[in-house]
């Protein structure tokens, strides 16, 4: 693994745009549970009827009572992977984050350009009212798992801007991280099963653009074979590490 830890430092190190791409299993090691793992979420429910939109628009106590098995995931803290992450950003070298999470554990770790594909908890929309509020506006109602009500019309219908099974992402964020992908010259993944599309389409195309591949990942994937380097264990042990390397690398 030290070897590994190395290559993927040298690749970062000469990158002059480098981006990173993260998926559910770099949140995990904040305690976040994954959807897809062998103790996924959806080994226990059916996401459509809790995740997707026309679930939703049924019962949406439905989604919110599934919610409060995750509020920890809106409570959690950054890992030393997420703040590996942000050096790197700050040394120059990630020119951006691409998620597929919408915890906002990017954000608070201290990276500043991130690129939501599957959006975020940050926000949250009234679909009867269109009335808008922000997640800590409903905090205390979650900590004690209460449903959220619309303030203003009393509507249950408060529904998060994280994207649900049958909504389109936001095309905006997907172009920008489509545009990343061309761009840059080095690509790591970080923590993603690569199978949920159109987002794990991107390390292809990156690939295809020239860049090198790095990929950190707790367990194989269908597309190792398109990674330069290949790296299997918890991101926030190995992510510290290689930022280490590339600092002496830089001296």
């Amino acid at each position: 693994m030290e070897e590994e830890i190395r290559k993927a430092a040298e690749i970062l190190a000469k990158s002059k745009h480098a981006v990173v791409f993260t998926g559910a299993g770099i949140s995990a090691e904040s305690g976040i549970p994954t959807f897809r793992g062998k103790d996924g979420l959806w080994k226990k429910y059916d996401p459509e009827e809790v995740a997707s939109i026309s679930g939703f628009k049924r019962n949406p106590r439905a989604f919110w009572e599934f919610s409060m098995e995750l509020k920890d995931k809106l409570f959690a803290e950054p890992n030393p992977a997420h703040y590996a992450i942000a050096e790197l950003e700050r040394m120059g070298i990630v020119k951006a984050v691409i998620t597929q999470n919408i915890d906002m554990l990017h954000q608070r770790a201290g990276s500043r350009r991130v690129l939501e594909l599957h959006g975020s908890m940050d926000k949250l929309d009234c679909l009867d009212c269109h009335e808008t509020y922000d997640w800590s506006e409903f905090a205390e109602d979650f900590k004690k798992g209460e449903i959220p009500r619309c303030r203003k019309c009393g509507s249950y219908y408060v529904k998060p801007r994280a994207v649900l099974f049958g909504e389109p992402l936001p095309q905006r964020t997907l172009f920008e991280a489509i545009e990343e992908a061309k761009r840059c010259d080095a690509f790591m993944v970080v923590g993603s099963s690569l199978v949920v599309y159109p987002a794990a389409e991107l390390p292809y195309i990156a690939k295809k653009s020239g860049a090198k591949m790095i990929i950190v990942n707790a367990e194989p994937t269908m597309a190792d074979p398109i990674f330069d380097v290949k790296i299997i264990g918890n991101a926030g042990e190995i992510l510290p590490k290689i930022v280490e390397e590339v600092k002496k690398l830089r001296r």
